[in-house]
């Protein structure tokens, strides 16, 4: 448990030095730039991809778990 508590407070103090940081250079020149539209239209579709292979993986998982049910009843 303390290791625990270590890493987490670690990990804390970390997130903090980093939160501390002025004038993200690249940053700032996405925004002016306008690509920063470019940047979240590209997160935006890796989720829905990856939201839309969930789906599927569970409706596979769901017709398996189907077919497993009927085959033990027989």
């Amino acid at each position: 448990m303390k290791k625990v508590a270590l890493t987490f407070s670690l990990l804390m103090l970390t997130i903090q030095l980093f939160a501390q940081q002025q004038g993200g250079s690249l940053s700032d020149d996405v925004y002016a730039s306008g690509k920063i539209y470019v940047v979240v239209a590209c997160v935006v579709l890796i989720l829905l991809g990856l939201l839309m292979f969930l789906f599927t993986l569970d409706r596979r998982l769901k017709k398996m778990e189907k077919r497993n049910m009927e085959n033990k009843s027989v």
